[in-house]
């Protein structure tokens, strides 16, 4: 067991799906997987591993923004012998082209965040970036199942009620789609780890056109990002 973690060893898959809510957890492993079992709720942030189409898969909730993503990536890459990550969750838009419902993956991931500064002692502006396999897999998959799909940068923030807007207009004007807040620190970590992971996004907010999602749009929206993660790490 860990410090956030209550699972024994053997109790998690090599490949871990990762959404920020651990309620969405929940409904994942419940909804996908064959006789999913909690192996952990420790602060509540559950994990369950189960089998999808033969496959074994475990779910870990990751909490918001880095930190709380940073620990559970790291425990479970350092201790637990995780191989793939793939995170799933909302995003806001900042290119114009994007639509609500839209799922984007992250090729790389730009932060203004410190952690990775802090990484390199201040030298080193590293680029974290998703694995190709997993890229190509999932893109391929999506638009076999007509799902809409687009590969792009995205930004993961710090801060959620940012102050400068204008800062995301100028991340657009370089190809920024989307605006997350776990992605880097997955990517960072995963690299360390020589594990695989990508970051797949449902546009839950609309940044320019300033709309959004209801909770039901959210719920049927998310599970065709979670449809093409599931195929992607069983493929």
């Amino acid at each position: 067991m860990t410090a956030h973690i209550s699972a024994q060893p053997g109790d998690i898959a090599e490949t871990v799906l990762m959404p920020g809510d651990p309620l969405r957890a929940k409904w994942i492993a419940e909804t996908y997987l064959t006789d999913p079992v909690c192996y952990s709720s420790v602060r509540n942030m559950y994990g369950y591993t189960g089998e999808y189409r033969g496959h074994r898969i475990s779910i870990q909730g990751s909490g918001m923004g880095m930190p709380s993503a940073s620990i559970y990536a790291h425990e479970l890459l350092a201790e637990y012998g995780v191989k793939t990550l793939v995170r799933v969750g909302s995003a806001g838009a900042l290119a114009e082209k994007l639509q609500l419902r839209d799922v984007v993956a992250g090729i790389g991931a730009a932060s203004e965040s410190s952690m990775n500064r802090m990484r390199f002692e201040g030298m080193i502006d590293y680029a974290p970036v998703a694995d190709f396999g997993l890229l190509r897999d999932s893109v391929d998959i999506a638009e076999q199942q007509g799902k809409n799909i687009h590969v792009g940068q995205i930004l993961s923030g710090d801060v959620f009620y940012s102050e400068r807007p204008d800062l995301y207009r100028k991340l657009a004007e370089y190809g920024v789609l989307a605006v997350e807040m776990e992605a880097a620190a997955l990517y960072t970590l995963a690299a360390k780890f020589d594990a695989r992971a990508l970051a797949l996004v449902t546009i839950s907010d609309h940044l320019v056109h300033e709309t959004h999602l209801s909770s039901e749009d959210r719920e049927r929206s998310f599970a065709d990002m979670v449809e093409i993660a599931l195929a992607a790490v069983t493929k």
